[in-house]
């Protein structure tokens, strides 16, 4: 069911709302609108809204508009919020009472009139989802709100996260998910699993099951995933949950929570206040413990979470007016227009094909990447959805860090280049970060690059190994090279050039024997940049030599053709991303490369 129902979110991409009523509908509209005299006293929230009014003129212009017409006088000083039920009602005589009354309690917020719901409308909202009409169930809507959630997070909190300190290494962010015994539970641990597929580290804290099949088969998911279950007093006795996690997933209590939690749901939510100085806190739907309407604004200070993160879904709680944090997302595309008209729900369009969408916040927000990886999640699911996007619009924001002047000012560059390379090898940025793209140029001028791998590095310079009879062999002569290296996950790169020059030839004969025994027949199996009739003549000659060199008491002697080049640098220049393209970049500079010759150091311009 779960991937039957992804193809269909990812097909159904986009919504369209469209109806625009004919004021001649609204009879009523003329006894119910107030003039501008009461217009400060009610409030732009609680005034009524119809799209076409929005859409057209804006709703306080079309008061004005009535006002200038005299079909609105001074006294109307009796105006009662009810006849905002009479308004929402006007237009179809086939609205239930459900909806009438939510239209009391719907309030809009900021210019994007976004409708907020109580507990009481949340609850019919549902119902109505999920009834003989519409037929969800409550599977497919744990399932969607679930990887909302996911998504929501991955676009504020990426996957890999970067390690303290200018040259730590990154390393998959670890994500702590508490879930409850209800639904928000449920969507806890559907996030869980797509946060897995995400490339998060999880591990879930469930300290009250709920003995039903539909948890129970969440649960064996991300078992078989290989999430791990811990308990809330091993997670206690580990110490604070900031060394323990790096993001926090409040799923404990939805809006149908109400009255005092118990243990141990008391507990963890102690450890979540401000004064346990818990990691970033994402809340699902509910900030535990908080009003469903009222929010925290009854609480005494410092004893209500403060959420940094709050993914409403459906729509906006009321509480969510009380949100404080840096980020506000809806999540759950999944209200038909029908349930929209119906209730009379303003809600925000969804860009793309994402299943969240920002909605407000304190913060900035970060790298819009809850699409790609909703995106990601369908498509490793399902059959194959061809997906084609623009290669001018393929673009990343650099936010690693930076660099400053003190970082370098005083230092050899190649105890920097020592410094970043470690970081990167022990951040296990790729398989392999000593790959260098190394460029050459013949005697005519043409450049050409290619991948070769770095196999050393001291005070004299950079090792590298190949065909001395090749192309680049033959471009090298020429005395000069230069390389560059890019760790996508740092966002950094080292550009070096240089003389070149080969390394002695004991030293060759010494790394060349530290070979497989395979690679260094290889190295006489191939007449490297020659051509080759096919792929049967190359694995002819290697099995010729194998048989030749079968005897592994003897080693296989160096080819002549093969050994080492040292590259001495006369510069090198480290590379920081940053924000809009306006990167950091230092350069260390000397004519010749000799210790007589010393470095300058500068900063140039992006």
């Amino acid at each position: 069911m779960y991937v039957a129902h992804r193809i269909a979110v990812t097909l159904a991409c986009a919504i369209t709302h469209a109806t625009a009523a004919s004021l001649s509908k609204y009879s009523m509209l003329h006894r119910t609108l107030p003039c501008l005299a009461f217009q400060a006293s009610l409030g732009r929230s609680k005034l009524p809204h119809h799209p076409y009014l929005s859409a057209n003129f804006g709703l306080l212009d079309y008061i004005e508009r009535i006002n200038r017409n005299g079909v609105c006088s001074s006294n109307h000083t009796n105006f009662h919020r009810r006849y905002l039920t009479i308004l929402h009602s006007a237009a179809s005589s086939n609205t239930t009472t459900t909806a009438r009354t939510m239209s009391t309690t719907a309030s809009s917020a900021g210019p994007d009139l976004i409708s907020y719901l109580s507990q009481a409308d949340a609850v019919a909202v549902d119902q109505e989802l999920m009834g003989p009409v519409l037929g969800f169930s409550v599977d497919q809507l744990m399932e969607l709100a679930g990887l909302s959630v996911a998504c929501a997070l991955a676009a504020e909190y990426p996957p890999e996260l970067q390690g303290a300190g200018s040259v730590a290494g990154a390393h998959q962010r670890r994500v702590l998910i508490f879930a409850g015994p209800g639904n928000n539970g449920g969507d806890g641990l559907v996030a869980a699993r797509h946060l897995h597929h995400f490339g998060y580290d999880v591990k879930v804290c469930y300290p009250k099951p709920t003995d039903k099949p539909l948890y129970n088969n969440l649960v064996k998911q991300i078992s078989s995933l290989g999430v791990p279950l811990v308990s809330w007093s091993d997670l206690q006795a580990t110490g604070p949950l900031t060394g323990q996690a790096d993001v926090v997933v409040d799923a404990l209590f939805g809006f149908s929570f109400s009255g005092q939690p118990r243990s141990p749901f008391d507990a963890i939510i102690q450890a979540l206040l401000p004064a346990a100085q818990p990691p970033p806190i994402v809340s699902v739907d509910i900030p535990s413990g908080w009003h469903v309407e009222l929010g925290d604004s009854e609480a005494a200070p410092g004893t209500a979470l403060q959420p940094d993160m709050l993914v409403s879904l459906t729509a906006p709680k009321l509480c969510a007016r009380y949100f404080k944090g840096a980020h506000h997302y809806l999540g759950g595309r999944f209200v038909p227009p029908a349930v929209s008209d119906r209730f009379q729900l303003r809600l925000p369009p969804y860009p793309g094909t994402s299943m969240c969408v920002r909605i407000g916040g304190a913060g900035e927000s970060g790298p819009a990447a809850a699409a790609t990886a909703a995106k990601a999640v369908v498509a490793a699911a399902a059959a194959p959805i061809a997906v084609q996007a623009k290669v001018a619009d393929m673009r990343i924001s650099y936010e690693r860090g930076g660099l400053q002047e003190v970082d370098f000012e005083g230092r050899d560059p190649l105890e920097v280049f020592d410094e970043w390379f470690k970081a990167a090898a022990s951040g296990k940025v790729c398989e392999e970060p000593n790959a260098i793209n190394l460029a050459t140029c013949d005697s005519g001028g043409r450049p050409s690059v290619r991948v070769v791998l770095l196999k050393g590095y001291d005070e004299r310079g950079f090792v590298f190994y190949t065909n001395y009879a090749s192309r680049k062999g033959e471009e090298l002569t020429g005395g000069y090279a230069a390389f560059s290296l890019y760790w996508e996950k740092l966002q950094r790169q080292i550009r070096v050039e240089g003389l070149v020059e080969k390394v002695p030839e004991q030293e060759s004969t010494e790394y060349f024997h530290s070979r497989p025994r395979g690679s260094q027949i290889g190295a006489w199996v191939s007449n490297q940049s020659q051509p080759c009739r096919d792929r049967a003549d190359l694995e002819t000659r290697n099995i010729e030599l194998q048989q030749r060199y079968s005897d592994e008491s003897q080693p296989v002697p160096k080819p002549p053709h093969w050994g080492g080049y040292l590259i001495r640098p006369t510069s090198i220049e480290f590379w920081q991303g940053r924000p809009s393209r306006l990167h950091d970049r230092f350069r260390f500079r000397r004519a010749m490369p000799s210790n007589t010759d010393p470095w300058v150091m500068e900063r140039l311009q992006p």
